[in-house]
């Protein structure tokens, strides 16, 4: 249980220090024989630092309870 904590707890710094990521999807406008037109798309998912330090806690408190066990 202490293990899982710790690695939750590392997840949640994570996701608070990078607050999101960018993805690209190419999509094809035109295709007649050998001429291809595509168009790139960029795509932002962002999220807030406040979940970042929500599975901070979560992760803490989950290597605060297997500590007890012990």
């Amino acid at each position: 249980m202490k293990k899982i904590g710790i690695i939750i707890f590392a997840i949640g710094l994570l996701i608070t220090i990078y607050t999101g990521f960018n993805f690209v999807t190419k999509k094809k406008i035109v295709d007649v024989g050998e001429i291809q037109i595509t168009q790139d798309k960029n795509h932002t998912v962002t999220w807030s630092p406040l979940v970042g330090v929500a599975v901070m806690v979560v992760g803490g408190g989950m290597f605060l309870v297997g500590q007890k066990k012990s």
